[in-house]
């Protein structure tokens, strides 16, 4: 039984130095900002647009229409395949506008 008591015995003074020492290391702490500058606030505000519409377009890309009519004077089935548009920059700089504007509290969410 002693040896299983010595496998297990736990130091908790050599522990304890360890921690300190390893403590140390991180003495260093990070700044921390709580203020953001207006433009930190403007690359979240179009980070947030961008993944809105990014999300809005994935969405209508699981929802492709697809349709298909028997053409009789063909006599061959037609498919017709409705993609959705690809949103640019535009797209994006309106969604920001419109955070913007609720963030100020001068804008109507239309959406």
């Amino acid at each position: 039984m002693n040896n299983m008591q010595d496998l297990f015995k736990f130091d908790y003074t050599k522990f304890a130095q360890e921690f300190a020492d390893n403590m140390k290391a991180y003495s260093a702490l990070p700044e921390v900002k709580f203020n953001k500058n207006g433009y930190e606030i403007r690359t979240q505000l179009l980070d947030i647009a961008k993944d809105v519409v990014q999300f809005e377009y994935k969405t209508k890309i699981g929802q492709i229409e697809f349709s298909a009519q028997h053409d009789d004077k063909k006599g061959q089935m037609v498919h017709n395949v409705t993609m959705p548009e690809v949103p640019g920059v535009d797209k994006v700089l309106e969604a920001a506008e419109k955070f913007n504007a609720f963030i100020n509290g001068n804008g109507k969410t239309n959406k």
